[in-house]
């Protein structure tokens, strides 16, 4: 842990909130669902994976005992899925106080998803977009709901060509992921704009975890895995990778700071801001630009089949 600055001690109680968290079965999402629960949320584990997601579940009631922990099941690469998942929630809960959007991937490979968009794009972004809206109503039903995004340092590397969205051209690992990540960040405080400009209580926050050790490096090359997670490496490596715990201090911060306000971005801001604690970073202009915003919440709209409704 961070031997100063803001930690989960920090945090108020979350007590009779309703917390959902995405891909929470490993690495950041876990942290976080675990770190909501321990301040007395009742925490909603929305994960793809059934088996990881009970695993989870016990992990965390281990750690906190008498955690009230749900599982709902939540495919992002398939819009089917994510309809089917805001579907049982809306039916099982109530207003929804925390939604984090955290789960990703980094495909090794240019994939497609169910729906016929490039995997990360659709994973990361059009999924989490998809959800949200079809929660919105439930988040709009708390007192004070937040949406915290997860996103990532790689948003500074990416560009939206709006003509090659499936990437049937010019696909890296590294372009479509920080393009997806971009997208994310994009959308969010877009959607933190058009939540004020409504006049609503909910916001939209975006938050990035560092250079954090979690499974999104799983399809990369021997060499980064290795880099990440070797034990061997850890008296160097631990000068810039956390754990998902610490790395999760930036997630939770955002989601529970009563301080935090709606379009801040936070981050570890120590060594590069790769680590370190969590405070209100600055993210890359781009992510502020309100025209490819727009485009962009439109093409999302249209592609998701999913409209937001303010009111």
């Amino acid at each position: 842990m961070p031997k100063s600055g803001w930690t989960l001690a920090d945090a108020p109680p979350q007590t009779a909130r309703l917390a959902i968290v995405t891909g929470a079965n490993s690495g950041i999402g876990l942290a976080a669902a675990q770190g909501l629960a321990t301040l007395g949320a009742r925490v909603v584990l929305a994960c793809r994976n059934g088996d990881s997601a009970v695993g989870a579940r016990a992990t965390i009631v281990d750690a906190v005992p008498g955690a009230e922990i749900e599982i709902v099941g939540l495919d992002l690469s398939d819009l089917g899925s994510v309809r089917r998942a805001a579907t049982e929630i809306g039916e099982r809960f109530g207003p929804v106080d925390i939604l984090v959007n955290n789960a990703g991937v980094m495909r090794a490979d240019r994939e497609l998803t169910v729906d016929g968009f490039e995997a990360d794009l659709g994973t990361n972004f059009l999924g989490h977009f998809a959800l949200t809206g079809l929660l919105l109503e439930q988040i709009s039903a708390s007192s004070r709901g937040r949406v915290v995004t997860v996103g990532s340092q790689a948003h500074r590397a990416g560009a939206i060509d709006f003509d090659d969205l499936r990437m049937d051209r010019g696909f890296t690992t590294s372009a479509a992921y920080a393009r997806s990540k971009l997208a994310q960040m994009i959308a969010a405080f877009e959607f933190d704009r058009r939540l004020s400009a409504a006049g609503s209580t909910v916001s939209s926050l975006v938050a990035h975890p560092g250079g954090t050790r979690t499974g999104v490096m799983r399809e990369q090359n021997r060499f980064l895995q290795w880099a990440y997670h070797a034990s061997s490496l850890r008296w160097l490596t631990d000068r810039f990778i956390m754990d998902p715990p610490e790395g999760a201090l930036s997630v939770l911060r955002a989601g529970t700071d009563p301080h935090a306000t709606g379009g801040q971005y936070y981050g570890p801001t120590a060594r590069l801001g790769l680590a370190g604690p969590p405070v209100v970073a600055v993210p890359a202009a781009k992510a502020y630009d309100t025209v490819v915003a727009g485009r962009l919440w439109d093409v999302a709209e249209e592609l998701t089949g999913v409209t937001y409704r303010f009111a």
